[in-house]
């Protein structure tokens, strides 16, 4: 009788299976149709191919379509392999390198024999790929000998493959998988159990860019082919909806519309802000300055520039010098005009976050227990050295503005607090029309601090969520293991706009590595020095990125009380200016953004401008309603106007402009 191994399910019972046996073995033996399904397993939590034979008893869950993250997953990674094996087989002599998934696809980059691929060749491509896939052909794994493996890759004029293996960690087992008996690629897996497990009709190439071999720029530029992959075509259509209003959305065409702000080389990563933009800005902090004057914070500001010895304390030159910016002492030349570097030059670093000065105030004077909890805040510019390739827009820049913040607090005051900042972010962002997630990202591999130091700053956090009535589905409660700051757990808030996509915005982190390296301490009751914690926090995150994602939210149709400008006087003919002005006096006097248009140009050309611009409210003027004290008021994103006295319609036009945190209970 040959040897069995146990199989445990997912719903605790068990099958008896021979030994050699395979996750697809077991499929069939509990029925044809799952076997069927089934795309991939996980086995003892590890994804693994269907054929991937058991190495012993084990705890097995098939993982089928209906386990969308998997399986997305894993059509993405095939689609990229399908992706690499038409390209060769239209192109031949294109080398292949790398062929990752991504969020929402995947792509592959070439190094093309004779010319770069340009999205001309995409139709050919795609139409390849659907070949590949209605052939069916099995994928197989394959572990083969290093030097082999690299011999049979310089065989095939594959160098960029070759290197790459030749560079893998000598304990890692090397392994292809075929496509059929023709094509193959190095990869560690899983693949589906064939290409006809994949939709052709679910993905789509979407564009072509230049990439430097490995990342490096002193190395070969390939060509990088990018696609989206789904499950099924309902998916794709989907997402190719949601990229469509994405790009009506872009905050960067959006701002130029509307006037806002703009990006130019001089100062990369920077933004110049616009009046109409910084009006937006302003209303922001005057908002969040409300916010954290009634929650019982003290603002403060601290220099841009600090010692470097001084971020060598706080950790953050160890961590984070790459994306630092470092300022030596400058010797100029008085003949020649050049500058040099001072040999004993004292060098300083732009601050990339506000944490290590607040420490610097609180250490100013003794503080007492009954001193805290201490809540500081500060509107603090930083810089971050981020890539030149990341910088998107608003998004993603070098310099930018926080709405920083952190708590000064005693070990038993760190649950209210947190608490307390839960309810502060609930409100805040159901003020803007936000829903969102909250997440808890845990301890990373690289951390300071000791084990149980961080099981209790953790649990902490998961205390404040649960007494925040927070720590549910309704919240989509998660957590992240590895995602935690190297000095602190953090919980996370993912907020959700309107066509679906979520952006991870504020944030709390539980610290007691920073008060310890920078000495930072209090008096306690007991007469002796203390460590507090340190609480860091941020709701709006930075106020570039904020306002981003709020333009594309709203479709650059921002809340009245945010808009730039609110309304905008126009006349039909000349004889109302004198009127127009009056009107646009009285809405200035009651507080309402105002300007005015009396142009020689037709109401409809007006009309048409305005809206472009995404001015909430146009009233219209002429000789009747000059002469009955009315004004016509067309809405942004209404088909009818309104007529109405003008009394009337500054009431209604102030009541909107008022932001939300000043309406009336």
């Amino acid at each position: 009788m040959s040897e069995m191994i146990t199989i445990t399910l997912p719903d605790g019972s068990s099958r008896e299976m021979p030994v050699g046996s395979t996750p697809a073995d077991v499929a069939m033996a509990i029925g044809p149709g799952l076997a069927k399904a089934a795309l991939a397993a996980r086995v003892d939590g590890k994804l693994v191919d269907l054929t991937r034979p058991f190495t012993g008893n084990a705890a097995l869950a098939l993982v089928t379509s209906r386990d969308e993250a998997d399986a997305l997953d894993l059509a993405r990674h095939d689609y990229a392999h399908v992706l690499a094996e038409a390209v060769q087989a239209l192109f031949p002599g294109t080398q292949i390198t790398f062929g990752p998934s991504t969020d929402d696809g995947f792509y592959y980059d070439f190094a093309p024999k004779d010319r770069a691929f340009t999205e001309e060749d995409l139709p050919a491509i795609e139409a390849q790929m659907r070949k590949i896939i209605a052939a069916d052909k099995v994928l197989t794994r394959e572990v083969i000998a290093r030097d082999t493996l690299i011999a049979q890759w310089r065989a095939a004029g594959e160098s960029f493959k070759a290197e790459w293996a030749a560079e893998l960690p000598e304990r890692e087992e090397l392994s292809v998988y075929h496509s059929g008996s023709d094509w193959y690629d190095m990869c560690r897996g899983p693949h589906l159990p064939s290409t006809g497990k994949l939709d052709a009709q679910a993905f789509k190439l979407t564009r072509v860019s230049g990439a430097y071999w490995r990342g490096d720029q002193n190395n070969a530029m390939l060509s990088r082919i990018y696609g989206t992959g789904w499950l099924n075509k309902k998916q794709l259509d989907a997402h190719l909806t949601r990229l469509e209003e994405a790009a009506k959305r872009d905050h960067r065409k959006l701002g130029q519309e509307m006037d806002l702000f703009h990006l130019q080389q001089e100062a990369h990563g920077s933004v110049f802000w616009h009046p109409h933009g910084f009006t937006i800005w302003r209303e922001l902090e005057a908002y969040m300055r409300r916010a954290i004057d009634s929650s019982g914070y003290k603002e403060v500001k601290t220099p841009q520039l600090m010692d470097v010895r001084q971020w060598e304390q706080s950790g953050h030159w160890g961590k984070y010098a790459e994306n630092m910016f470092a300022v030596p002492d400058i010797v100029p030349d008085g003949e020649t005009g050049a500058s040099t570097v001072a040999a004993d030059a004292e060098w300083m670093a732009l601050k990339p976050m506000n944490c290590p000065a607040h420490i610097l105030i609180f250490r100013q004077g003794i503080k007492s227990y009954r001193d805290l909890p201490l809540r500081m805040a500060e509107m603090g510019c930083c810089h971050r050295n981020e890539p030149h390739g990341a910088l998107h827009g608003l998004m993603r820049v070098r310099q930018m503005t926080q709405d920083d913040g952190h708590i000064f607090c005693r070990e038993d005051q760190i649950v209210e607090e947190v608490r307390a900042f839960c309810a502060l972010t609930n409100r805040i962002y159901k003020d803007f029309g936000f829903t969102y997630q909250v997440k808890l990202a845990l301890r990373p591999e690289k951390r300071f601090g000791s084990e149980e130091m961080w099981d209790k700053a953790e649990q902490e956090l998961r205390d404040a969520v649960a007494a925040a009535g927070m720590a549910n589905a309704d919240y989509g409660w998660a957590e992240l293991p590895g995602e935690g700051a190297f000095y602190a757990p953090k919980l996370e808030w993912h907020l959700t706009d309107a066509i679906g996509r979520t952006w991870q915005v504020g944030t709390i982190q539980s610290d007691r590595v920073l008060p310890e390296r920078l000495d930072a301490s209090y008096i306690g009751e007991d007469g002796a020095k203390h460590r507090p914690v340190m609480l860091h926090r941020a709701i709006f995150g930075s106020y570039e990125r904020f306002i981003g994602i709020l333009i594309e939210h709203f479709a650059g149709k921002l809340p009245v009380w945010l808009a730039p400008v609110q309304a905008v006087v126009a006349t039909i003919v000349s004889d109302a200016d004198d009127y127009a002005g009056e009107v646009a006096a009285q809405l200035k006097a009651a507080g309402i953004r105002t300007e005015t248009d009396m142009r020689n140009e037709k109401i409809n050309y007006k009309v048409r401008e305005h809206s472009l611009a995404k001015v909430p409210h146009l009233l219209v003027v002429g000789k009747r309603e000059a002469e009955e004290g009315k004004v016509a008021i067309r809405t942004l994103g209404v088909e009818h106007q309104r007529v109405m006295p003008l009394a009337e319609a500054i009431a209604m036009l102030k009541l909107e402009a008022t932001p939300p945190d000043l309406l009336p209970a």
